[in-house]
């Protein structure tokens, strides 16, 4: 094998194991404050108002926001093709109530204006119904793949827990998208909401991440073996103090002129992101935890190099739509229309 040859064998998996890792990690960032908005949906009879104007701040956004999701496992299908395999057949049930969810908001979003006025209150129930089943399966599904789809109540009960927290995480970033778009009352209990929703996010992180070590000893070893481990905590420190910052921001929003509006937002992105470098260092370059890894399980360097040129094309353009139509629609949450 040539130079370039093996030059190439090596960076082409590197290059769209980072390019799948930024697609998720944007669905997570843009897909979870949408699915956190549906999760908090209140249900009271009075609280139709401000249901309305909690679909208005998610209403030009959510549906794209799930590009993302198509980008991430189109990207595992062809530059993984073995990994999607392993990783399909053990989250086939999951993966189908997600998307039973998915089809759930999908629905519910567009008839919750255009059924009998009566009928409106059960399609926002819908509605959260289906942000909630799909936080939890996505959430489950994160579980059973830290677990390395091993078999057994720890298994499960680990998963279990990855369920609840991230959705908790969700309801963090939901209510924080929330105090962003937001005024008034809906903002000040948007606020009430993010506090308890962060707290219980980083009683799940704090969870998660002493199991996670127990049940995996390469991930013990990556993370406490000197003298790695005096970089590497840097990470876990820095979500704990992103935590404790904004729930003391938390404490102080709504301020004058909105002043720091944006902040608790930016922070939780910013906890989301600790969260995601910390499993990317626990598993890379394993796209399998513990039974196959990126080089592995990549495709051939002609089909990757093939699908490179694309990536190099459409990726930019998904990002310059995303860029643009928050842009367009920044600024406060107004009455949803529909036309």
């Amino acid at each position: 094998m040539s130079e370039s040859a093996s030059a190439a064998t090596y960076w082409l998996p590197v290059i769209f194991i980072g390019l799948m890792g930024l697609a998720v990690f944007i669905y997570a960032v843009l897909d979870g404050y949408d699915l956190g908005v549906g999760i908090l949906l209140p249900l009271g009879e009075q609280e139709e108002q401000q249901r309305d104007l909690m679909i208005a701040s998610i209403g030009p956004f959510w549906d794209a926001n799930e590009t993302w999701l198509v980008l991430a496992i189109g990207l595992l299908l062809i530059a993984f093709p073995i990994a999607y395999n392993q990783v399909l057949m053990h989250l086939y049930l999951p993966a189908a109530i997600m998307l039973i969810g998915l089809i759930m908001r999908g629905v519910a979003f567009d008839f919750r204006t255009k059924a009998a006025v009566n009928h409106k209150l059960a399609w926002d129930r819908t509605f959260k119904a289906g942000s909630l089943t799909t936080s939890l399966a996505q959430g489950y599904m994160l579980g059973l793949y830290v677990m390395g789809f091993r078999p057994g109540w720890e298994a499960q009960f680990f998963s279990a827990l990855s369920a609840l927290g991230v959705t908790a995480a969700y309801s963090y970033m939901g209510s924080a998208w929330l105090i962003l778009k937001a005024e008034s009352d809906l903002q000040k209990r948007a606020t009430r909401w993010a506090r308890r929703a962060g707290r219980a996010t980083l009683v799940g992180v704090i969870a998660v991440s002493a199991i996670n070590p127990l049940v995996n000893p390469s991930v013990f070893d990556r993370w406490f073996t000197y003298p790695l481990v005096m970089f590497v905590l840097l990470v876990p420190t820095l979500c704990f103090l992103a935590f404790i910052f904004n729930d003391f921001l938390l404490a102080r929003i709504p301020k004058t002129n909105d002043r720091h509006s944006a902040l608790p937002f930016a922070t939780v992105v910013l906890i989301f992101l600790m969260c995601f470098i910390g499993l990317a260092f626990s598993f890379y370059p394993d796209i399998v935890p513990g039974e196959i890894n990126i080089w592995q399980a990549a495709s051939a360097n002609a089909s990757l190099q093939f699908i490179l040129v694309g990536a190099v094309i459409v990726i930019p353009i998904i990002l310059v739509y995303t860029v643009f139509s928050y842009r367009v629609f920044r600024g406060k949450a107004t009455d949803l229309r529909y036309h």
